[in-house]
């Protein structure tokens, strides 16, 4: 069986096409960006041979994605031979509401919930939609999965879900935390447990997605108890562009002092601030920002700092949460792969009794691997999160239950 994974955000579609029947082997993955932007293209890798790439128009998601199919059945790359071979498409879907508590077949109901939900997602639940709707043109009769990043935090009880505004404006708008990642969070606290030979169901798990966007998920018996982002992905912790927590003071002030439109000041929240801002405009990039800091570079170690006590601050006030704390996991494209950012993030925690070893956290080579000292009394471990992985088992898992 012949999974295709899509995950498709504002001008850009990530895609993999998986063989589920040959142990999850990747038979292709690749990229579209720049959607109805110049300098558009498209990219893909299939194991053992060159990188394709290729720039050209890409006007709209249902052109991308017809890009990738006559990608994927060009005889000359040997991926499949047909569109008939591609048996189901699982997509990466952001925002579920309180609809969703779960993955889903995508039929028309699903679509029309999704599309009231547009509000609470303006970037990315469109370009979800548009996704699955060329995939109906282009792949018709092809059945459709929805994976839903709130879905996972579904759990989180009511005192960690309210916002401290009136209650009747939760009713009628539904504005609460909800959380995001959480296929990422799940998959990485399930992987980590069955490689140290854990039953999640009795671990208090503290999660770290970091990458551009970044959050930290509480994680008790199983469950998301307590996670970072809210009722955006721009609540939590400072981001590569995204501010994060900031008191709403702040957005009144500067209208006023900078004459700044909401819009403006909007905008500036979520796409000058975080790293980027804090580094006075030198990077969003931790890559970046942590050599510069390492030679001597006072913005870069300026947003370093405020990163990592927020990192820090969410890892205390979750394991109170937990009471208590087991393990704590980091992934996502910053987690997994700088060892500066994991130990400023890890610094001066002794006293929740975690110790890494900083040889082992600079010296990382793969994921999957832990880096705390022998005396640690939580475990800490770096493990690759795979998001496409997890849509494609559940496609696979509902299509076999219809």
């Amino acid at each position: 069986m012949n999974i295709l994974v899509l995950n498709c955000g504002s001008s850009s579609i990530k895609y993999q096409l998986f063989n589920i029947n040959n142990g999850h082997e990747v038979l292709a993955k690749g990229q579209v960006d720049r959607i109805g932007n110049a300098g558009s293209n498209i990219e893909q890798k299939v194991e053992g041979k060159d990188k394709i790439e290729i720039e050209t128009e890409i006007e709209d998601h249902i052109a991308g994605i017809d890009m990738i199919l006559k990608l994927l059945t060009d005889k000359r790359h040997d991926v499949i031979n047909s569109y008939e071979e591609i048996d189901a498409v699982g997509h990466r879907l952001v925002h579920g509401g309180e609809n969703f508590t779960d993955s889903v077949i995508v039929n028309d109901e699903v679509k029309a919930k999704m599309t009231e939900l547009i509000d609470l997602a303006p970037l990315h639940n469109p370009a979800n939609i548009q996704g699955i709707e060329a995939m109906e043109r282009l792949l018709p009769g092809k059945p459709q999965v929805g994976v839903f990043d709130t879905a996972f935090h579904q759990t989180m009880p009511e005192k960690a879900y309210l916002y401290g505004i009136p209650y009747k404006l939760y009713k009628k708008y539904h504005i609460r935390r909800y959380g995001f990642h959480g296929t990422s969070h799940q998959f990485v606290a399930n992987k980590a447990c069955e490689q140290l030979g854990w039953d999640i169901k009795n671990k208090k798990i503290v999660t770290c997605h970091l990458g551009n966007g970044a959050s930290i998920t509480a994680i008790k018996n199983g469950e998301s108890v307590e996670t970072s982002m809210g009722f955006t992905p721009n609540y939590g912790l400072v981001m590569g562009t995204r501010s994060g927590v900031v008191d709403p003071g702040i957005i009144e002030y500067l209208m006023k002092k900078e004459e700044m439109s909401l819009n403006e000041v909007v905008t500036m929240l979520n796409k000058k601030s975080g790293m980027y801002g804090l580094s006075d405009g030198f990077s969003s990039d931790m890559r970046d920002l942590a050599d510069a800091m390492m030679d001597g570079n006072k913005d870069a170690e300026r947003a370093l700092k405020v990163y990592a006590h927020r990192v820090k601050h969410y890892i205390g006030a979750y394991a109170a949460e937990l009471n208590g704390l087991d393990l704590v996991v980091f992934t996502g494209g910053i987690g997994e792969n700088n060892w500066k950012v994991r130990e400023l993030c890890l610094t001066d925690l002794d006293f929740l009794g975690i110790t890494i070893d900083k040889e082992k956290n600079k010296g990382l080579r793969s994921c999957d691997t832990s880096i705390c000292a022998d005396c640690s009394k939580v475990e800490v471990m770096i493990v690759q999160t795979d998001e496409e992985f997890v849509i494609a088992n559940e496609t696979v898992r509902l299509i076999n239950e219809e």
